[in-house]
Formats: structure tokens, sequence, C-alpha cells
């Protein structure tokens, strides 16, 4: 009896500080596990994963978003061109009526297409090719060195000319046989700028570098070959300025029915 009761106290001794040694380890243990999830230095290599590879997978996101954004920049400017021919055309019933059997339209878009590769040297013959083919599929011919605005609406588009130096704003109309020229052969600006909202009847011919204002109507088979202030209605050959009310002309008429 003894030996077993002078060894009794030692054993208990022996737990309890086991114990305490367990509960020391499995705090420095949830320490440890807390300091590496908040990235704190002192924590093993394994808790920084998580942040190495957001680290790295950050950089990738972000070149991935700015490749993608000139597609969806086209994307959004492809879906308004068609939403403009459904709310400028009385005979568009559907998007997809438009979308298929639209040749105007089809040109606006061949055009995005080819003035991204035209400004890019390495990709000009090909974009004049495919500028070429949208001709053929078309009858609408536009270089694709012209910068065209958002929501351009081509009505039926036939015979339509548009030279490499022409700038054309937003919410401009054109009608079948529009030549947007020039009068000159020398290299440069030698066609017309026009700006928003205007409107080029049928068979009508702008040449030169001139500058249309916003909101200028020009009538059926009108020759431009003058600047034109803005909200002007501009018909004849050559055209003239003339003052018609604006409540005596819609947005859509032809001003050559007011001469």
């Amino acid at each position: 009896m003894t030996p077993l009761t002078t060894h009794a106290p030692r054993t208990a001794r022996a737990a309890r500080t086991a114990r305490r040694a367990a509960r020391a380890l499995l705090t420095l243990l949830a320490a440890a596990h807390t300091t590496g999830t908040q990235g704190t230095k002192g924590a093993p290599g394994t808790t920084h994963a998580p942040r190495a590879t957001r680290t790295a997978r950050a950089p990738l996101a972000l070149l991935t978003a700015r490749r993608l954004r000139p597609w969806r920049r086209l994307t959004t400017e492809l879906l308004e061109d068609l939403q403009a021919a459904r709310e400028r055309d009385p005979a568009a019933r559907t998007r997809l009526e438009v979308a298929l059997g639209y040749p105007g339209l089809h040109a606006v878009w061949a055009h995005r297409l080819t003035h991204r590769m035209w400004r890019r040297s390495w990709l000009k013959l090909p974009a004049r090719l495919v500028s070429q083919m949208a001709r053929f599929m078309t009858g609408v011919e536009i270089h694709p060195g012209a910068k065209l605005g958002r929501r351009l609406f081509i009505d039926h588009g036939m015979g339509i000319v548009i030279g490499e130096t022409t700038e054309v704003g937003d919410d401009v109309t054109l009608f079948q046989g529009v030549t947007l020229g020039g009068r000159s052969m020398s290299p440069g600006k030698r066609h017309p700028t026009l700006g928003d909202r205007v409107v080029v009847g049928a068979g009508a011919k702008v040449l030169g570098p001139l500058t249309i204002g916003d909101d200028v109507q020009i009538g059926a088979n009108a020759v431009v070959v003058k600047d034109g202030p803005a909200g002007a209605v501009m018909v004849g050959v050559p055209a003239k300025q003339h003052q018609i009310p604006p409540a005596q002309l819609d947005t859509m008429d032809d001003p050559a029915l007011f001469i």
C-alpha cells in the first residue's frame, strides 16, 4: 500500500499538467489559424493560399474585362442600331424581321466591324475586302475609314456611298441614293461632316468637306455644296436654306415637299 499511496499524487499532477499542455496547444493552433485567415505575418504558409490565389486571379480578371470591353461596346451599338430601325420605319414589325431583312442595317453592322479593323494597320486590307463584300450584299458602300455615330438608320439603302473621311453624328437618317462624297482628289479631309439628328432625303448629294449642323434636314435630290447651320432645311440644286416653321415640318417629312 505504501508505494501506491506515494505515486498517486504524482500521477494526478502529471495528468493535470498534460491537460494544461493540451489546452495551451489548442489555444496556439486557434490563434495561428485566426492570424492566417486575416493575412498577418507569422501564420503557416498554407494559410496564405487564399490571399495569394485572389492576388493571382485579380490581374487575370482585369485583363479579361479589358479585352471584352470593346466587344461589349460593339454589341451595345448593334442593338441600338436595331432599335433605331424599328423606331423610324413604320413598316418594321419585329426585331427578327429587321435583323434579317434590312440591308441598310446589315451595311451599318458590317461597317461597325470593318471600322475597328481599319484602325489597325495590319488589318486595313481585310477591312477593305469585308467592306466590298458588304457592298455586294447590300448595295451600300461605306468606306471602313468613315466615322459613323450611334443609332444610324439607312432606309432602303440601295445606292448609298459614304466616303473615307466622312463623319456622321448620332441618330442620323439616310435614305436611298444618298452620296456623302468629295470634290477633290487630294488626300486629307475631303468628305462632309454631319451633326446629330440629320435627315438626308433620297438621292441627295452632300459634297466636299462641309459641316452640316445638328437637326438639319436635306431634301430629296438636293445637291449640298455649302455648310448648313443647325436646324436648317436645305433643298434644291444647288441646295439653299429655307425657313420652315417647326410646327409644319415633322422630323421624318421630306423637306422637298415644302418647296
